[in-house]
């Protein structure tokens, strides 16, 4: 697909639930290139990948960040064409930046699941201008579906992130950030929409949007899905009370410094 224009109805929706799904975006071309650098990815993880279902009998869980460097297919899927586009039109600017793309497979039988978090708090950047764009390779049915809290974004609050292996706040508080609500105060919420999606289809969600998934265990197929991360071009250096997610080196870089650093390169419309 050469050329793809976001209705103004999806954008306005993005800015108002904080999460959009866009059907049919990506051809299978794109989606090919994407499973076999997952899959080359897999093979060569990176110095961060994580197994968040060691147990064999658990299934696994499998994700990595930061890659784009050594795989051509993340590389130009960030950086050209339909992605970045789409980012910069949800986002209403015409300048941004590539934050990083992160991997997420859930194989088979896979007992873990995503809790409910938002991802601002893990990232060593503020910005509030930005989106995520989680790109399934398999088909994702109602039952293993992406779920998020509509317009929590909105909330004005930053959560103390929790880990995933066991869900336990990597600190007791920390100012500027509350606890999360517990999963049943957030499972009980009225605003909770699920994103069932298939291949070529995008689910684009702001940094502090809360979501969470299900686990796989009685699902018989894969879940692989790679997220590709924008922000605004102004989005600065943020330093927190414990290891970021990527834990990126500051580079010289200061809290509050413009992330003008070549590992977040600028991308324009």
């Amino acid at each position: 697909m050469s050329h793809v224009i976001v209705a103004p109805g999806e954008i306005t929706k993005y800015q108002h639930d904080g999460i959009v799904l866009l059907r049919d975006i990506l051809d299978i071309h794109a989606l090919d290139d994407l499973a076999t650098a997952l899959e080359d990815n897999m093979r060569r993880p990176g110095p961060w990948a994580n197994e968040y279902a060691a147990d064999e009998q658990q299934g696994r869980f499998f994700d990595d960040y930061v890659n784009w460097s050594r795989f051509d297919a993340y590389k130009t899927l960030a950086l050209n064409g339909v992605l970045p586009q789409i980012a910069l039109a949800l986002m209403g600017i015409t300048t941004g930046r590539f934050f990083h793309e992160h991997v997420l497979v859930k194989e088979p039988g896979t007992n873990r699941i995503t809790p409910w978090h938002h991802d601002d708090p893990y990232y060593g950047i503020d910005s509030s201008i930005n989106v995520s764009l989680w790109v399934p390779l398999d088909p994702i049915p109602e039952s293993i579906a992406l779920r998020a809290i509509k317009a929590s974004h909105k909330w004005g609050k930053r959560y103390v992130p929790r880990r995933f292996v066991d869900e336990s706040p990597y600190v007791a508080n920390a100012e500027g950030f509350d606890a999360l609500p517990d999963t049943a105060t957030l499972d009980a919420s009225s605003d909770i929409a699920t994103f069932a999606a298939k291949p070529g289809d995008i689910v684009a969600f702001h940094f502090r949007t809360l979501h969470s998934a299900p686990a796989t265990t009685l699902h018989a197929d894969r879940r692989r899905v790679i997220s590709f991360r924008y922000t605004s071009a102004d989005a600065t250096w943020a330093t927190r009370p414990w290891r970021t997610s990527p834990p990126l080196d500051a580079n010289n870089l200061r809290h509050g410094d413009v992330i003008d650093d070549e590992r977040f390169p600028l991308i324009t419309g």
